[in-house]
């Protein structure tokens, strides 16, 4: 298939300089390996030396960059590159035809009392349990288990292997055994929301779990029970968020981040990725916590001075007092 120049800016906006809206589109392609009749995009400065060499057809560029595009040849001019790009590959798909078909495919399990709207899609092999709701447009892809009483807003995607709605990870510890506290909430999921392959959310224990409005949760992520997530977070691949806690709008999680149970996370913080979050965060701002690598040898020596900074700690405490005590001048034994 190919798309004009011209219908792309009819529909998503923008202007097209150096170029003709009838140029022919065929493929959307990263900048450094686009051929004529690919359309490409230049959204981070640090690519800025790829644009000239490129041989895309066509290429977005930000107002800061349309006179660099200009010597190259044809560009769309956009506000946001990426985002204007982001709506080119959805534009792209909606004219290949590929969306999801609305219905419920014959090899899915559907409970008689669960819920699916006339335009959700139930992919292959899913199971939606008594009392769950599909919201209209969400589509379930293969093998996604949505769980008794747990309910899907609208125009959500939740990709293969995704399980919602398993019971929380609670025992109370008595005579040696571990008694199983039976997980009486759902899990209750806003519009808008993508779920990543093989993410769990578990229901909650007494109250429901929840993720807010337009939240987008990658691969392999596991929510415990009665967290919340806030509108519009963002969390990377096997990301792990404990149970009870409660994390804000606009946030960044990335990959691998853990973060423990009881906590209250700020809106718009972002966390770096490999990070642990063991305490509450009440301002917004970027949080790391990870242990630079380093050559094998290297990094064994500085863990090994790490174990003694508690009693490095003690000494300068006890240095200061006896500097205070004694005066500057004063020789500490």
């Amino acid at each position: 298939m190919s798309l004009r120049l011209g219908q792309i800016v009819e529909a998503l906006g923008g202007t097209i300089e150096g170029g003709d809206s009838d140029v022919e589109i065929r493929r959307i392609a990263p900048l450094d390996s686009a051929e004529p009749g690919d359309l490409a995009f230049l959204s981070n400065p640090r690519y800025q030396q790829q644009l000239a060499a490129s041989r895309a057809a066509c290429v977005i560029v930000a107002p800061a960059s349309r006179e660099a595009a200009l010597a190259r040849g044809a560009c769309i001019v956009a506000e946001d590159p990426y985002a204007y790009f982001a709506r080119v590959t959805q534009l792209w798909k909606r004219h290949q035809g590929r969306g999801a078909v609305a219905g419920v495919h014959p090899s899915a399990v559907v409970d008689p009392l669960a819920c699916v709207d006339p335009t959700a899609t139930v992919g292959p092999l899913c199971v939606v349990e008594r009392g769950a709701h599909i919201g209209a447009g969400t589509v379930l892809k293969s093998r996604v288990t949505v769980g008794e009483d747990c309910r899907i807003g609208e125009r959500c995607l939740l990709h293969s292997g995704v399980v919602i709605g398993a019971d929380g990870f609670g025992f109370a510890h008595q005579g040696g055994e571990w008694v199983k506290i039976e997980q009486l909430g759902a899990v209750r999921i806003g519009d808008d929301v993508e779920i990543g392959a093989n993410t769990c959310i578990d229901r909650g224990a007494l109250d429901d779990t929840v993720i807010e409005d337009g939240a987008k949760l990658d691969n392999l992520i596991q929510i415990a029970h009665n967290v919340r997530i806030g509108r519009h977070t963002a969390m990377a691949g096997c990301t792990g968020v404990a149970g009870s806690t409660r994390i804000g709008a606009h946030c960044t999680i990335g990959g691998a981040a853990i973060i423990v149970g009881h906590l209250d996370i700020a809106d718009r913080v972002n966390v770096s990725a490999g990070t642990v979050i063991s305490r509450s965060i009440s301002r917004p701002g970027t949080y790391t916590g990870v242990f630079p690598f380093d050559e094998n040898a290297k990094w064994e020596k500085n863990a090994a001075t790490l174990r003694q900074l508690h009693a490095l700690r003690a000494r300068i405490k006890a240095l200061e007092e006896h500097i205070r005590k004694n005066g500057q001048t004063a020789q500490f034994q």
